[in-house]
């Protein structure tokens, strides 16, 4: 079931925030301001900066040797739970893919998601950039392993058993009957009727940029500043993972 949006008017938001996008130096160019407008067209609401900064962390990712995407999802872990804030989207066409629900851990929040760990057993969600990597059959059914690419903030995904499944708690009814979507051990689970549909755009390397306005992860964020040598090392280590 696809809950594609269709495009709005941008403002001037866009216009300024496209001017300031890219960094002086260092970005691959397939990520410039055209594919910015495009996308924010595609998705009018979803945060033009959230999508910068996911453009910018997705860039700084293919200039340290992880492979160009074809399809990147972002959520914002900013909005609460009750909204759609699951985007995937097509990057050569520039086109929406789906926009939909999507859980935060049970130890991040009730209806808004405010805390995030890099723990084990924290059952809490953990935000930055991600690498989704191979599909699986496992107690959730057809899912999908992510690897965090980011050192302290997410890079223990895999080892927490961070995953993209499908969940009976993640639906509309359950929006109407609580007034929000169930939570997970922190995984970022979705409706089961859109789980296939995700699992196989994003299998086999897409990246997957999880947003939350902490100060502290977006100023030291090597991918969001893109800092060659440090960023290096930890795509390196991510690749190693998949």
């Amino acid at each position: 079931m696809l809950k594609n949006r269709t495009a709005g008017r941008l403002g001037f938001g866009l216009v300024l925030a496209t001017a300031l996008f890219l960094p002086s130096q260092g970005t691959a160019s397939s990520f410039d301001s055209a594919l910015l407008t495009r996308l924010s067209s595609a998705a009018p609401k979803l945060n033009v900066e959230v999508l910068q900064q996911a453009l910018k962390a997705s860039s700084c990712a293919v200039l340290n040797g992880v492979e160009m995407p074809e399809r990147l999802a972002v959520i914002d872990f900013s909005l609460p739970s009750s909204e759609e804030r699951l985007w995937i989207f097509d990057l050569a066409s520039g086109q929406l893919v789906l926009r939909d629900l999507v859980a935060h851990g049970k130890n991040s929040g009730n209806l808004e998601s405010t805390a995030f760990s890099n723990i084990e057993g924290s059952h809490q969600s953990s935000i930055g950039l991600f690498k989704a990597s191979e599909s699986y059959r496992g107690k959730h059914g057809y899912s999908l392993r992510l690897d965090g690419l980011e050192p302290g903030i997410n890079d223990l995904a895999r080892q927490r058993a961070i995953v993209i499944h499908g969940a009976d708690y993640v639906n509309d009814n359950w929006v109407r009957d609580y007034g929000r979507i169930g939570r997970s051990h922190g995984c970022p689970a979705v409706d089961q009727q859109v789980i296939r549909q995700v699992v196989d755009n994003l299998k086999g390397g897409q990246l997957v940029f999880k947003y939350y306005p902490d100060q502290k992860w977006l100023q030291s964020s090597g991918y969001l500043n893109c800092e060659t040598g440090r960023v290096a090392s930890a795509t390196k280590s991510g690749l190693d993972n998949s």
